[in-house]
């Protein structure tokens, strides 16, 4: 039976963390209880040992139940804690490294995953304080349930609502049951367009929306590795628990990769990278004439066959993406050949489901050893654990 430690602070939505125990017992998880001073405000410990079947925890200096030092016993216990609700002052304490109460001793004592659900006023949420502290966290691998919009018990409309019990409870058997086959491995990650400068208003760049790249990426770090993500400018969100580097053009996007070359055990290079650049950049906008502009164009760097090249001895796993409009196979192929990499993952742009700006992909796989795997349909975010699980095979052994 796998043990989660429920930490429940004050504000009026701490009656639905007796629905998020309720739910949790029903699926078989042993449930912990510790409540702020605040939290008992709005409803007794009684209601929660009730629930979980457990003793409650409310006070570090109360008569223990126990001869273990409890904080540091059920920091020890817990498989996932979760914190719902969780409130600002919670978060700041953890991002902050404050340990003053039983809650907050105990999650700075504890080596299980820990899933924040925050509830506060709107105001609050938004506070750039806040928001900094939340961000400081998913830096460093905590994970979030994010808040709902609506009406607040205050009164205000907006987010900040603790998400519904179902949601919170579903995300947390989800990190509960994550796989960890990728802990200890680092992993780097190049996804999204980049952008040329023509002059100091224009561009040359392309339809990557960085989907793929960043979906890898979220499925890379829930699986436990160390993830690094080179993205360049994209309308998405930062995946939680990566380290983000943003880069405009390819010579930086080059710059940033070969640098951490070394860290790297797997690079997955899904970037759409320019191949070709302006040979001269106007630091003045061109004004439009009545003659044809003729731009002449440079050959980028070919990142992935640099990377093949570094890589002489192998001992890294080399990940290439291949998006093509016609002869897919052979293209993939000759790529797959000529940069010294273990793998494609070769798309065709024609294909509807598939490509640029898209959820879902539909992809054919080509292996150093041979092997060519065709995948129907699929949304990303599933194709990315495929990508994961065969990164993950070829580069046993190489560590």
């Amino acid at each position: 039976m796998k043990n989660i430690v429920l930490g429940v602070t004050g504000g009026i939505a701490v009656y639905k963390a007796c629905d998020i125990v309720s739910r949790l017992k029903k699926k078989g998880y042993n449930v912990d209880v510790i409540m702020t001073k605040s939290a008992t405000e709005f409803v007794t410990p009684l209601t929660f040992r009730s629930l979980s079947q457990n003793y409650v925890v409310t006070d570090m200096f109360d008569e223990p139940k126990t001869w273990d030092i409890e904080h540091i016993a059920l920091a020890k216990k817990a498989d996932l804690f979760l914190v719902a609700p969780a409130t600002a002052n919670i978060i700041g304490k953890m991002a902050n490294g404050i340990a003053d109460d039983m809650l907050s001793t105990t999650l700075m004592a504890t080596r299980a995953k820990i899933l924040i659900a925050p509830a506060m006023n709107t105001n609050m949420y938004e506070n750039v304080v806040v928001q900094e502290n939340m961000e400081k966290l998913q830096r460093l691998g905590y994970n979030f349930v994010d808040p709902a919009e609506g009406r607040l018990a205050c009164g205000d409309l907006g987010k900040g609502k603790l998400a519904d019990p179902e949601v919170i409870v579903n995300e947390a058997v989800k990190l509960l049951e994550e796989k960890q086959d990728l802990k200890g491995k680092n992993i780097l990650i190049t996804a999204g367009p980049t952008r040329e400068p023509i002059d100091p208003v224009r561009y040359i760049t392309n339809h990557s929306s960085g989907k793929m790249g960043y979906a890898i990426a979220e499925r890379a770090a829930k699986r436990g590795a160390n993830v690094v993500l080179i993205s360049g400018p994209t309308n998405l969100d930062k995946p939680k628990g990566v380290e983000f580097i943003s880069v405009e053009n390819a010579n930086d996007m080059y710059n940033e990769v070969t640098n951490r070359f070394k860290w790297a055990n797997i690079i997955i290079k899904s970037a759409a990278v320019a191949d070709y650049k302006p040979k001269d950049v106007s630091d003045k906008k061109i004004k439009k004439s009545n003659d044809e502009l003729a731009i002449a164009l440079e050959r980028n760097y070919d990142i992935l066959k640099e990377l093949g090249r570094m890589n002489e001895d192998n001992n890294k796993t080399l990940i290439g993406f291949a998006a093509e409009t016609n002869d897919l196979i052979e293209n993939a192929k000759s790529k797959l050949n000529k940069k010294n990499v273990d793998m494609i993952v070769a798309n065709d742009l024609t294909k509807k489901g598939a490509g640029f700006k898209k959820d879902t992909n539909i992809v054919t796989i080509l292996e150093r050893n041979g092997n060519i795997t065709e995948y129907g349909e699929m949304k990303k975010i599933d194709l990315a654990d495929i990508i994961l699980d065969k990164g993950n095979e070829i580069s046993k052994g190489r560590l």
